[in-house]
Order: C-alpha cells, then structure tokens, then sequence
C-alpha cells in the first residue's frame, strides 16, 4: 500500500481543548508578517485590508487564530518593532477603521486575533522620548538615561551590546546616555517607572475594547534589568541569549509586569490571552513565565533551534513537556518566524530540506500543546539568500557583531497566484523582490495537488481537529478502547498528558497518543518496523503491508487504530 498527504475526510470539530478550560491549550495560531502577507492599495507593502481579503485562507487552511505583527504608527526604523504611537495604525497599514473590520471578519470565519505588543522600548520618535531628548527630567526618568563614564563621561555607562550589534548606549548632545538594547532608534523604557506600566495597562485595555483575543508580548524577559546594570565581563553577547544568564534579560522582576497583565485580561470575557516572547536559559525558567497567574503561552525557542537529529528532537520535546506540566501550562512548538532562517533552508534546502520541513510540521503538529504556523511555511518557502544589499531593510544588516542581518530572507512577500512576480501579492510590485519561480509555490498552484505542502498542512489540520487523542495536553488522556497502545508495542515512557515513547529502530522517533501515533525517520535512508497502526496521512509515500511498514527517508508519519 502506497500512502502520501491525501486529505482524510473526517467532520471538522471544535477544538479539543475547548472543554478543558482554554482555547489557547492546543490552538494552532499562524503569524502574519503584515507587510509582507497581502497588499491592497498597490504600494508594495501588505496592509490591513489585504490581511482582511485573503482571512478565507487561513479559515480554509483550519488555524485557530492569527497573529499579527506591529502594524501601530512607526518610523519602521525596525519594522514597526519601534512603535511612537501604540494607539494608532501606521497610514502605511491602513487606519484604524481598518483594524475593527478584520478583528470582525476574523471573528466571522471563526478566527480569533492576536496582536503584538511591544513593551521593552518605544520609538525614538515616540512623545516620551522626545521629550526626555528635549531635556525633560520627568520624561527622562521613563527612560535608562546614565551618565557615562571616563574622565569627562566619554565612555557607555556599562558594557552591554545591541543585540544588532554595537554598543547599547548612545549618548546624546547634553553627554548623558540612554539604554538601547536593540537599534538606536528603540530606546529601552525603564519599567521601575510607575507612569510606564499605567501606560501599558492603558493600552491594552485600548486594544481588549476593540475586540482582540490577546497579545504576543514581545521581549518579555527584557523589560527588568538587573538593579545598577552590572556589566557582562565579556564580548559576543547575543550569542548568549537564552544559554547563559544575562543581567538584561530574564531578571525575576518581570513576573510581576506579567502576573499583572495576566488580571487585566482574566477581567474580559472570552479568554483573552497573553503570548510570552521570552528567552531564557532553561526549559524550568521559561516555564516561569506560563504559570497559572502569569502568560497563557511562551514561544519554544529551543524547539525551533533544534537541529535534524532524533536524539535532540526527544530531549527537547521531553524537557519542554515535563517543564510546562510541572506548571499547568501548555507546550507551543514552532518551526519558523519573522526573524530566523526558514527551516526548509535551515534543514539543508533543496529536496531534502523540504522533506525534513514536511516531516517536522507533521511532528510539530502531533505534539501536546499549540502550534505556531510562520506565514508560507504551509507553502514550503524557502529562505530566499540572494537579496541584493540595497533592499535590504533589516536593521541589524549594516552593525557588526550582533545578528547576522540577514532576517529579510525570511520576510519576503508571499506568493498567492500567478506565473510572474508579484504573484498576487498587490496589484504592483513587492517591497523585497520575489524569486523567480515562486509562481509554482503559490497557493493557486498547490491547491487541489494532494502532494503539494499546501494542502498537507489542511489535511494535518483536519485531522488534528478530528481525532480526540491530538491538540491539548488532556487531549483524549481518558481511558478506554481508544486510549490503549498498539498490543505489539511496549511504552518505554509516558506522561501526564497520555503521549508514550515507544522503542523504534536508531534513527527514527515514535510516540503515542489516544488511538494515535507518530513515527518520524530522521536518516537519509528507508527504514522498516512493525506497523504501528494504520496510515492516515504521512509527509511521504509509505509501503505497508499491515503487518510492516517502510518508513522513506526524511519522513513523518500519522497512523491511527
């Protein structure tokens, strides 16, 4: 027998977490890069309204929610990361009549939307900030202002760098220095200010009003230093970040910001959530930030960075479990996002890394916990590695020794139909040129293809929906006939939320869930095992017999009994 990505036809159903307590608990949320999803008025740059008309896609693809990046007045010195308005839509995205109608449509196809909040600093061109450079005191005071040190106050207050690169001080002309653990242009707020967080409050109330379901926090381990701003001792320090413990980042005095946002949004009806940003050096410390009176949700980075390897894959997934468990909370699991490589690319490119990013989008999704889908990964996008230098936008491109960069590769304007660049994006151009031949990736192309990513994605997603043993973390963990593992096949492990390992050949990964399992061949070569079950979908054709099965190379598979 011979099996691929056919979409299994089964009745789609609420989400299984529904009746445990929270939506949030196995949702699949997919982020929308807003300048780079769809296009509307013809400029080059995606907008509101062109979120807004291509909504049926993500209904039809089965997310739960979509999550969109700043789209609030800025200088886009950051790409909207360096906000001066957190109350108002940028006349690039739209206006704010325009926010209203998509939180609308959103809701009207069963979709519910998260924004970003980005509360660590402010733009240069933000009022406060303005203020404090015309010399205000008080306005200062909402700021890390410092006076530097040497003899006449010429050298930073400390050693810290950008995480762009460079240090993390400017000074300005009356020889003060202000704190910039990003680009100039995002002065950091001092949030042992009390005025900082009654503004913040402020402003998600402001946004709760309109109808949002929540809020991506982003850098929400930064917004606490350490008390008198030690320096670090040594160089290279974005290289640091969520291994070693930072005097910048994950300070405890975050969990209090969080624990206070967390009642604020307990005070709305229809579970609103609040979504972590948060790097921190262990799974037991980024679990902090998900117990039950702070955030719903803390992105898993490590997940993210692990490399194609069975052995890192379960520790990551076993550490990530046994820290959210220990807390209530919630596992998310993501691939991709806004400012790292695509993992297509990041698992070798070409044919082999497409195969790997269809097999670990099947394991992503057949995980306890949420999922978090990146904009064209249902695509198979690659990273695309030839933007000339003179398009290039991200900030961190023109500083050394912070980040690569190289984050633009990744933020390319989707392709939605056509043979010829814009692909549908807009009705002219694109602000970062797209590839030739992505006119074959489009969502045109791939629809109806039953071997095309695209509709692997839907089919995963309907399926995920369907089965009672997927989703949540209590997903279907009651027992009875459909709870029990295959008879042949003896748990090496289990947990709490009713996923088991079970003993496979080297090389390959298999888990169980209620009536479900998961086998995952990470080598570059076919592998065979008694059949767990009976195929249902699978990343690649999959030669069964009944008894045995061929698990191809760089493969995942779903089986069911």
């Amino acid at each position: 027998m011979t099996h691929d990505s056919t979409a299994v036809q089964l009745a789609r159903s609420s989400s299984n977490a529904t009746a445990s307590g929270g939506w949030w608990r196995d949702a699949v949320i997919y982020q929308v890069y807003v300048r780079s999803f769809a296009d509307s008025d013809g400029d080059g740059i995606g907008d509101l309204r062109g979120v807004r008309s291509r909504l049926p896609h993500l209904a039809r693809l089965g997310v739960d929610a979509v999550w969109l990046t700043p789209f609030y007045v800025s200088p886009q010195a950051d790409g909207g990361y360096d906000v001066a308005d957190y109350r108002a839509v940028d006349p690039l995205f739209g206006d704010l009549s325009d926010a209203d109608e998509l939180v609308r449509a959103a809701h009207a196809l069963g979709l519910r939307v998260i924004v970003d909040v980005v509360p660590n600093h402010t733009s240069e061109q933000h009022p406060w900030f303005r203020a404090a450079l015309a010399g205000d005191p008080g306005a200062r005071a909402r700021y890390h202002f410092r006076p530097g040190r040497g003899a006449r106050g010429e050298l930073p207050p400390n050693d810290w760098e950008s995480i762009f690169g460079g240090p993390a001080w400017t000074r300005v002309p009356d020889g003060d220095w202000y704190l910039h653990l990003f680009a100039p242009e995002q002065p950091d707020l001092d949030w042992d200010h009390p005025e900082v967080a009654a503004e913040f409050a402020s402003v998600l109330r402001f946004w709760l009003d309109l109808g949002i379901d929540g809020f991506r926090v982003d850098v929400a381990h930064g917004m606490v230093k350490a008390p008198g701003l030690p320096d670090i001792g040594r160089g290279a320090q974005a290289t640091l970040i969520g291994i070693e413990p930072l005097p910048f980042f994950d300070q405890d005095g975050v969990h209090e910001i969080h624990r206070s946002w967390r009642r604020l949004l307990d005070s709305y009806a229809g579970g609103r959530i609040g979504v972590a940003e948060a790097w921190a050096p262990t799974s037991e410390r980024l679990a902090l930030y998900v117990r039950p009176d702070e955030l719903h949700q803390a992105f898993n980075f490590r997940f993210l960075n692990c490399p194609w390897d069975p052995a890192a894959m379960r520790t990551v997934i076993d550490e990530s479990l046994a820290a959210t468990t220990a807390v209530g909370a919630p596992t998310t699991w993501v691939l991709s996002n806004h400012d790292v490589v695509r993992h297509v690319t990041r698992y070798g490119g070409g044919a082999r890394g497409l195969a790997r990013a269809r097999a670990a989008a099947l394991l992503m999704l057949a995980l306890p916990g949420s999922a978090y889908v990146y904009q064209g990964e249902e695509l198979g996008l690659p990273e695309v590695v030839d933007l000339p230098d003179e398009v290039r936008r991200d900030p961190a491109f023109a500083r050394t020794a912070g980040q690569d960069g190289l984050r633009d590769g990744c933020r390319v304007p989707l392709p939605w139909s056509g043979a010829e660049a814009p692909y549908g994006f807009g009705p002219a151009g694109s602000w970062l040129p797209q590839p030739a031949g992505w006119g074959d990736l489009s969502v045109a192309a791939q629809t109806g293809d039953p071997h095309s990513t695209l509709e692997l994605y839907r089919a995963a997603l309907e399926l995920r929906r369907a089965m009672p043993g997927l989703g949540a973390p209590e997903a279907g963990t009651g027992r009875g006939a459909g709870a029990a593992t295959p008879a042949e096949v003896e748990p090496e492990e289990s947990y709490p939320c009713g996923m088991r390992w079970q003993s496979a050949p080297e090389g390959v990964l298999l888990f169980t869930r209620p009536g479900f399992a998961c086998t995952l061949n990470t080598r570059s070569v076919p592998v065979e095992l008694p059949a767990p079950g009976r195929p249902v979908l699978s990343s690649a054709p999959v030669e069964t017999d009944g008894r045995t099965v061929r698990l191809p190379p760089d493969s995942c598979t779903w089986w069911s009994w």
